[in-house]
């Protein structure tokens, strides 16, 4: 689509915790300064307030717990990948709870600090390619 992406899981270490969040904002807040762009990730509670703010769309990809298992567990074993194999179970677990626990996070954090941002919800990888030549040739 020929803009920046900005992908939060580059900026958040793994080392962090919760007294790093301050720093975290400030990088967020940092990458998210320019005009347009396509920030990927999560973090909501971190940081939805900087990055819906500054938005006019917000895309869900909402993609198959099991696609994303597998893809978790694949890229632990990408060569330079930042995702650690000892890290696995928690990523599983996320996917796994994703539903029942951090969608009404995410939907709250959401509503709270961009509500009336428009929301494409997409689902299928040829809704998704659809999506972005359309978005490309705008």
């Amino acid at each position: 689509m020929g803009l920046p992406v900005i992908c939060l899981d580059d900026i958040w270490q793994t080392s962090w915790s919760e007294a790093d969040v301050p720093g975290f904002r400030a990088l967020v807040s940092d990458a998210h300064a320019s005009d347009a762009w396509i920030s990927d990730g999560n973090f909501a509670r971190a940081k939805f307030d900087i990055r819906l703010a500054r938005a006019d769309l917000v895309v869900w990809l909402e993609i198959p717990r099991m696609v994303c298992a597998l893809r978790a567990v694949a890229r632990v074993f990408r060569t330079g990948e930042a995702h650690k194999l000892r890290n696995l179970p928690r990523v599983l677990r996320y996917i796994r709870n994703f539903d029942r626990i951090n969608r009404m996070l995410i939907e709250n954090a959401r509503a709270d600090h961009g509500p009336d941002l428009p929301i494409v919800r997409l689902s299928e990888r040829r809704t998704i390619d659809a999506f972005i030549r359309c978005r490309a040739q705008a």
